[in-house]
């Protein structure tokens, strides 16, 4: 069994390795963590030493086989959660983030099972995150950002990528959700906003920063 510490630092390096990087640095951990790179380092030394991971300056951090499952094993917890949250508690997308984080670090055998197959073995979390299932298998992912589609084009929303308070709250007053229709009614070469069609409603512009935060997948 690992630390709460611990678990939060595996899954830090997994996210980080989903993205663009190149190289998980500890000021990279340390960013997504919130924690000084002083503290990053010990915790480092202390997880390779577990063989949790590989560790060296040039090369960066990077999970090993059994860092990899821990990893997966508290992201799936974590997923599971929010859909109950969401599903069975009526917390809203913005809220279920939060109480997950606690809630994923609970230790018994058999409990993400139980919680998958009460909720019928979901395969993404409220935020359109695949699901790991009890092997680490998940869902597969062909998406691109909302900035990335040209004048014309229409798509739904399938994921968020930027999973803050702020960020959702904004998307529920757009109304737009996992699954919503978009419409690029016009690209603006100024400054990458967007004039969006939601669904059948009146056009809106976004931010750049905003079509970034949103995955989709094309129609």
């Amino acid at each position: 069994m690992h630390t709460l510490s611990e678990e939060n630092y595996l899954k830090a390096i997994y996210r980080l390795a989903q993205g663009p990087n190149e190289k998980i640095t500890p000021t990279a951990i340390a960013e997504s963590l919130g924690n000084n790179p002083a503290s990053v380092i010990d915790m480092l030394k202390k997880l390779t030493e577990k063989q949790l991971i590989h560790y060296d300056k040039s090369r960066g951090a990077r999970l090993t086989d059994r860092g990899a499952q821990a990893a997966l094993e508290v992201v799936r917890k974590h997923r599971l959660w929010e859909v109950f949250l969401q599903e069975k508690l009526g917390y809203g997308w913005d809220e279920v983030h939060d109480i997950a984080e606690e809630l994923e670090h609970i230790h018994h055998p058999d409990l993400a099972e139980r919680l998958a197959r009460y909720l019928g073995y979901p395969d993404y979390d409220p935020h359109g995150d695949p699901i790991p299932d009890a092997k680490g298998r998940m869902a597969s992912l062909h998406r691109i950002t909302l900035s990335e589609l040209g004048d014309g084009r229409t798509c739904r929303v399938m994921a968020v990528r930027d999973a803050s308070s702020a960020f959702l709250q904004y998307l529920q007053k757009l109304d737009i959700g996992i699954g919503t229709r978009l419409k690029v009614v016009e690209k603006i070469g100024f400054d990458g906003s967007l004039v969006l069609q939601v669904g059948k409603g009146h056009p809106v512009t976004v931010s750049e920063k905003f079509a970034d935060g949103l995955l989709v997948k094309t129609e």
